[in-house]
């Protein structure tokens, strides 16, 4: 038999302070639960409007780039092509939310409107396919950030709703009746007690 059960005061008091801890971390729980479930809708949000700009940016890029292809033929824009730097200057950060990691993705755009390749023998329509897909690659990076973010605080909240539940469900009512069998079984023994020390009285006094 588990010896935290057996009705003492001592028990009763460690009952009691497990239930009131029990409680409040059920609270914080549930706190925590709905300030993620607050921040996944608003990322969810974001996340919308970005994938809509995404669409809308792509199809202007590629409407500039087949304009390019036309006006300058498509060996020579593969070959300006060559001349793009790759992307390798993305570096990923994070931020606590409720005590969750969350990844923020950060790099170096101070050159995005400056293309890499020279003005001659180029037109304005290669120069609008280039801004275009670097706010292409602007938007998707911003974009995998919320939808990682958005993975991150559904999996936590999945987890924080099972403590919940388990404090709810299982600690809370298994301290509650503890904390009640053992003050009745004490308060029974003080009556017992004090019918006890009453007869004894009653004896000597006769």
């Amino acid at each position: 038999m588990d010896q935290t059960t057996f009705p003492t005061k001592g028990n009763l008091i460690a009952a009691k302070n497990t239930l009131r801890l029990s409680k409040q971390g059920y609270e914080l729980m549930d706190k925590k639960r709905n300030v993620l479930i607050r921040e996944i809708m608003e990322l969810n949000a974001r996340a919308k409007d970005l994938q809509q700009n995404i669409d809308r940016v792509f199809t202007q890029a590629y409407a500039a780039l087949q304009k390019a292809n036309i006006e300058m033929g498509i060996s020579n824009v593969e070959r300006f092509s060559f001349g793009v730097p790759r992307e390798n200057t993305i570096r990923v950060k994070t931020r606590s939310i409720m005590g969750v990691e969350i990844p923020i993705a950060e790099y170096d755009n101070s050159t995005k409107d400056t293309p890499s390749f020279g003005f001659g023998n180029t037109t304005a329509s290669l120069d609008e396919a280039y801004q275009k897909f670097n706010e292409v690659k602007d938007l998707t990076i911003s974009l995998a950030s919320i939808e990682n973010t958005a993975y991150r605080l559904a999996i936590n909240i999945k987890k924080t709703q099972k403590r919940a539940n388990a404090l709810k469900n299982v600690t809370i009512p298994k301290y509650e009746n503890l904390v009640k069998t053992i003050t009745a079984t004490l308060e029974e023994r003080e009556r017992d007690e004090f019918t006890r020390l009453k007869v004894i009285k009653k004896r000597k006094q006769g």
